[in-house]
């Protein structure tokens, strides 16, 4: 990694909202890791990267697992010292069903759920954010520079809670603590966390049926992830404005 530019990691940033972030990021200069499970990027980020001209950078990462992020964290050192940027945009959705599928809202209740499910996407919605900040910030920190969005949702809103998707809606209820807790810790420090909202979207996971584009969605991560120097810090944020915890 020998380009210029500040170095910003995108986590589940194969396709959809991740790969549209690098997108916007790259058109800025920054310098773009994506990652995902896959072994390999996609066709549709080599496409979308060489459309652009610029390189970008892929390594798998599954947030699940603490021993590959750490393999993941000292591959980036080794190859580019640290991150600037941190999007925390890999997730799962966990409980079946769609809450825009009304004719499927059994399948997504509290009632239907399993403790399992619930744990799995709690540890990659949530304790994935949690391991790659444990890993990457203290670096920042160091440095005295750092930006860490983590895409959260409207339905981890306890100022809108509903029923249905528990394992979703928890999931995202603690990646916004996590925001808080970490903003909190880091005050006083030129690295700066907020969490977004990029709404429904036209993604494998939100389906064509959602009203908003991807670039719509990842304005606002884009928004947050070039704050300048005292911007916004434990933020909740939906198309650049806060929004209700």
């Amino acid at each position: 990694m020998a380009e210029q530019g500040r170095i910003a990691v995108i986590t589940g940033s194969n396709r959809g909202l991740g790969l549209e972030t690098g997108r916007q990021l790259a058109a800025k200069a920054y310098r773009v890791v994506l990652s995902d499970l896959a072994e390999t990027p996609s066709e549709e980020a080599r496409v979308v990267f060489a459309a652009l001209g610029r390189p970008f950078h892929y390594r798998r990462l599954d947030v699940s697992d603490s021993a590959n992020v750490r393999d993941f964290t000292a591959w980036l050192t080794r190859e580019a010292g640290v991150a600037d940027v941190l999007v925390n945009n890999a997730g799962i959705q966990g409980d079946s069903g769609l809450p825009e599928e009304p004719e499927d809202f059994k399948l997504g209740t509290f009632f239907a759920a399993d403790v399992e499910t619930a744990r799995r996407t709690m540890n990659v919605n949530a304790f994935g954010a949690f391991r790659m900040i444990q890993a990457l910030a203290p670096a920042m920190r160091e440095r005295n520079y750092g930006r860490i969005v983590n895409v959260a949702s409207g339905m981890g809103q306890l100022a809108d809670m509903n029923g249905g998707w528990p394992s979703y809606r928890m999931s995202k209820t603690a990646l916004n603590a996590l925001t808080r807790i970490v903003a909190n810790e880091l005050k006083g420090t030129n690295v700066l966390i907020n969490s977004v909202c990029p709404g429904w979207m036209r993604t494998v996971m939100g389906t064509q049926r959602a009203p908003r584009s991807v670039a719509q969605g990842a304005d606002t991560v884009v928004w947050l992830a070039v704050l300048p120097d005292g911007g916004p810090n434990g933020g909740f944020f939906r198309d650049r404005k806060p929004i209700p915890w």
